[in-house]
């Protein structure tokens, strides 16, 4: 009896020994700058926000974010490099809600978005925003847009920022749930598309509002209904897809961070803490504002069962609509 106890006293003893350990490190956490991960280039949504929650973290925490930015793959060689590194939160990732559509595009995908992370909270939603060229005539409502598509099939077009991304995804389930047959036309950022919007080369875009909204606001693009379920607050007067005519439509472009998995859950509780004090700064609130964001934070439970209901959500749109990586 004795013989067959010492391998389980062994057992507790390594076990309270490691709980020891990771409460030391929560203690003394953070003692040197913690990295974030951007996985896409400098100035878009994502890095702002990163760089604007970073700032407010660090003087809570008394250290720095440092915020370095790994693009490429559709931000697959950020979220890989995070999945590889060492769970001790010094290395945390900013992702999109490709990080729940990429399961489903990439069938080399080197990393598992929900077994090699640990979630630490929602951060924000930046709403994509269906538009037009204002010289467009006879385009001045979403039940406009469906008429024509469903008059010419194939006729009209909708860019995006490339295959897989929000403003496609947003375009792909536009087609879907309206039964309307649009051409996809992607490109290589969000910049390049709107400028062929902006020339009358495309004659739709389901853009984030943090890049369509200054020609919003210069009369150059004309907003016909946002994607999410509740109007945006950057655009108040512009109708939701939902209110437009197309029933049960959203999609909440959102951000989230995240650590790798293994990392102490009292260091994620207390990155979870710095990140939700930060996102109720009224200085952060208003720096978020500013790009069409709207800040939210989660508890680290809430962003795990977000993460695999999008996930599998996707899925089914990607096959339903066989959308590929070329």
């Amino acid at each position: 009896m004795r013989h067959a106890f010492k391998p389980f006293a062994r057992a507790v003893l390594a076990l309270s020994l490691l709980g020891g350990a990771s409460a030391a490190l929560a203690d003394s956490y953070p003692d040197r700058p913690v990295k974030w991960i951007v996985p896409f280039p400098p100035g878009g949504a994502m890095d702002s926000i990163a760089r604007t929650l970073g700032e407010s973290m660090g003087k809570q925490l008394n250290t720095s974010f440092i915020v370095e930015n790994r693009a490429g793959a559709g931000g697959n060689i950020g979220a890989a490099s995070v999945a590889r590194s060492k769970p001790d939160g010094y290395t945390i990732l900013i992702v999109a809600n490709g990080m729940a559509v990429n399961p489903a595009l990439y069938t080399d995908l080197n990393y598992d978005p929900i077994k090699d992370f640990a979630p630490i909270s929602l951060l924000a939603v930046v709403p994509n925003v269906l538009v037009t060229n204002p010289a467009r005539t006879g385009a001045t409502s979403v039940q406009d847009v469906i008429t024509k598509a469903k008059a010419q099939p194939n006729h009209y077009t909708y860019a995006s920022a490339g295959v897989g991304t929000s403003i496609h995804l947003a375009g792909e389930l536009f087609v879907s749930m309206t039964g309307v047959e649009m051409l996809h036309v992607p490109y290589k950022g969000s910049g390049p598309a709107v400028a062929d919007l902006l020339g009358g080369q495309v004659d739709y875009m389901f853009d984030s509002i943090t890049s369509a909204k200054p020609h919003i606001a210069a009369g150059k693009l004309r907003a016909l209904a946002v994607t999410t379920a509740k109007r945006s607050a950057a655009l108040p007067d512009v109708p939701t897809l939902q209110e437009a005519g197309v029933p049960g439509y959203e999609l909440m472009p959102w951000f989230a961070a995240f650590a790798p998995a293994g990392t102490p859950p009292e260091v994620v509780a207390k990155l979870n803490d710095a990140m939700r004090n930060a996102l109720a700064e009224p200085k952060v609130k208003a720096t978020l504002d500013s790009i069409g964001a709207e800040s939210i934070g989660s508890s680290p439970d809430a962003l795990r069962d977000h993460l695999a209901k999008e996930t599998a959500q996707w899925k089914t749109l990607v096959k339903e609509r066989n959308i590929k990586i070329n």
